[in-house]
């Protein structure tokens, strides 16, 4: 059953890859491949089959990947969960509404139950089913630690306590202490007593600080996210602001872009899942980079860029490459292609190459191209990419006879193909009009 058919928990989003949704502060925690989601009492709540279970911060969200939909269930509805066990008692309420062969085939996987508190004012008892094959006792664990932190109630961080307060003019009290002398044993018991405290009261009074920076720093990186976000909407809905204005706000997306991802896809959390996962986060951030690049991107590019935004959480090249040959079993927008060069990029599905070539030869055709032919730095100003995926596309040109090449001590220069103007049967005939009249206009103008 598809997670739209269990309408009695709140819808989730996704993304054009399939991946959460996440709101403001929600972290990924970890991943089941393959879960069901039962009623252990009430029948008339439908149940969820084979659904990828990810536990957040905040919510328990069911994805059915085949139809793209998911359910979530906020932590903060959990009144008790219940260690991981395998069923073995008949529940005779549960056959009357179960076959015998699907009750059998569920008693045999792993089964935590959830005690859930439903609006209005009930209380329901639901069964998560793990069909696959991983450490339930991990995810156990890692869910209970979810609902005791209660990161969904957003608090500010408390400003670190320093006890009573003193009135001003009045001395510290370590100061007015009576101190005990230092005599015998004991003192001298006493004394190494008071600097291991004194030690501990440091070390956590620096363990405070560093949590302090961690907390500021994921709220930073949602407030970026936020103002990119926002970034976005603006320039998509203002159309008459000035090329000043448009190069600043382009300029802050770059900057809050280089921010960071703020849940990133680990080993840790997926498991089993890593490569599938980190494939579709991957999908999902080279979005907004290759509409600013002309669709196209080269693979050392994003590995930079994707690295940079995982902050800590660095994959290696052969993680990125094996994530980008999953996108030919996933329907995402992107895909991953290699040149007869050996060069390979990442351009989006709807990139054209036809498109590429008429800009190509329209530029190939203005009369200083005519004369000097272009380069790859010419060919890179006009579609806006690197200077090497611009050489990639002047020689696939070439291969179509679009353009001719020639190499020189200055590098490659290239020129529209007039071979194609000229008529074999008469070679010296000369047309007045056309590509090959229009070049030798230049030429003659030239000298």
């Amino acid at each position: 059953m598809s997670a739209a058919a269990a309408d009695w928990l709140p819808s989730a989003s996704v993304t054009a890859s399939g991946r959460p949704v996440l709101s403001a502060g929600e972290v990924e925690r970890n991943l089941l491949p393959l879960v069901d989601l039962e009623p252990e009492e009430n029948p008339r709540l439908a149940p969820l089959r084979a659904c990828l279970l990810a536990l957040t911060s905040h919510r328990l969200i069911f994805l059915n990947e085949p139809s793209r939909s998911a359910r979530g269930l906020p932590l903060a509805a959990v009144v008790h969960a219940y260690p991981p066990h395998r069923r073995h008692s008949h529940n005779p309420l549960r056959s009357l509404f179960s076959s015998s062969s699907s009750s059998s085939s569920s008693s045999q996987h792993p089964r935590i139950r959830l005690q859930i508190s439903m609006p209005p004012a009930r209380s329901e008892v639901i069964a998560i089913v793990v069909t696959c094959k991983a450490d339930v006792d991990v995810f156990f664990g890692r869910l209970l630690e979810a609902i005791r932190a209660r990161a969904w109630e957003v608090a500010p961080a408390a400003a670190p306590s320093s006890g009573t307060p003193v009135a001003e003019g009045a001395a510290p009290a370590e100061d007015i202490a009576i101190r005990m002398p230092v005599v015998g044993v004991s003192g001298i018991l006493r004394m190494e007593q008071e600097s291991w405290e004194s030690a501990g009261q440091n070390l956590q009074d620096a363990f405070q600080d560093l949590n302090a920076l961690m907390s500021k720093a994921k709220e930073m990186m949602q407030l970026a996210e936020k103002m990119r976000l926002k970034l976005l909407m603006n320039s998509s809905t203002e159309s008459n602001s000035n090329d000043e204005e448009m190069g600043s706000k382009q300029d802050m997306q770059d900057l809050l872009l280089s921010v960071g991802i703020v849940s990133p896809v680990t080993k840790e959390t997926a498991g089993a899942l890593y490569h599938q996962q980190l494939s579709l986060q991957l999908a999902d951030f080279v979005r907004i980079p290759l509409e600013k690049s002309g669709g196209m991107m080269a693979l050392v590019d994003v590995y930079c860029l994707f690295n940079r935004a995982r902050g800590t959480e660095l994959i290696s090249p052969e993680d990125l490459l094996q994530a980008c040959s999953l996108w030919e079993k996933v329907d995402v927008p992107v895909m991953l292609r290699k040149f007869d060069s050996g060069v390979k990029v990442i351009q989006t599905k709807t990139h054209s190459d036809e498109e590429v070539f008429a800009r190509i030869s329209s530029l190939a055709q203005k009369p200083d191209a005519l004369q000097k032919g272009i380069s790859p730095s010419d060919a890179a100003f006009t579609l806006g990419i690197a200077p090497a995926l611009a050489k990639e596309h002047l020689l696939n040109a070439e291969n179509k006879g679009l353009l001719c090449r020639d190499v020189s001590p200055d590098g490659f220069r290239f020129f529209i193909n007039l071979f194609n103007e000229i008529d074999a049967q008469n070679i010296y005939s000369q047309k007045p009009h056309g590509l090959y009249n229009a070049w030798i206009s230049v030429a003659m103008a030239s000298h």
